[in-house]
């Protein structure tokens, strides 16, 4: 297996490391990797696909952000630097395939290498902008908008305009109900940006 390229700023003896201690999995679409207040075994890193992260409320679900290819769970690093339980939810996309690292070497890392801690402040700042984009949504932008961009944007990143996806899976990532959601893409339609069809929706771009 090899490690992404931006990787190869580690050093030569942590890459190795990883590479030694972490577990390589290929896991299918929508599996649920990380539970809420499960206490996290493994810091996973995307080589390959795609993972959701959402947060639960009520029976409600909440799109925070997406893992890249390249990147890893800020949110389960803080969780085991801390040795405190999830607070979030990781949910495969599409076949993804993962580096999991042990969390007790993650602490060890840690405390060993600058890098390593480096790399993960890193994507704390991208998290932390993704967040302030989803708050700006929240706040000034109408559910047309944001249901319109989450559709297009989850197209861009399976690189097909055709989504086998249900209105209650759009509700949750945007935290309101199924009924509105039906709504705005029926005005959607109308408008000609999608194309609704019984086993999902096509976008146009």
């Amino acid at each position: 297996m090899i490690l992404p390229a931006h990787f190869h700023l580690f050093p030569e003896n942590l890459r190795q490391e990883m590479l030694q201690k972490g577990i390589s999995k290929t896991i299918p679409e929508s599996i649920e990797i990380l539970r809420e207040g499960q206490y996290i075994q493994a810091v996973p890193i995307v080589l390959k696909g795609l993972v959701k992260v959402i947060m639960r409320h009520d029976e409600r679900e909440f799109l925070l952000y997406y893992i890249h290819p390249n990147e890893s769970c800020i949110m389960s690093f803080f969780g085991v630097i801390q040795e405190e339980s999830s607070k979030i939810v990781a949910i495969t996309e599409s076949e993804t395939e993962l580096l999991l690292l042990p969390s007790d070497w993650v602490r060890t890392w840690s405390r060993q290498y600058p890098e390593f801690n480096v790399f993960f402040h890193l994507l704390n700042n991208l998290r932390y902008t993704d967040l302030l984009q989803t708050i700006n949504a929240l706040l000034f932008d109408n559910l047309d908008n944001r249901i319109l961009h989450f559709l297009r944007e989850k197209a861009r990143l399976q690189a097909n305009p055709f989504l086998k996806i249900r209105h209650r899976e759009i509700a949750d990532a945007m935290g309101t109900s199924r009924e509105v959601v039906s709504r705005v893409t029926k005005k959607l339609e109308n408008e000609k940006k999608i194309a609704q069809y019984p086993d999902g929706i096509e976008v146009r771009l």
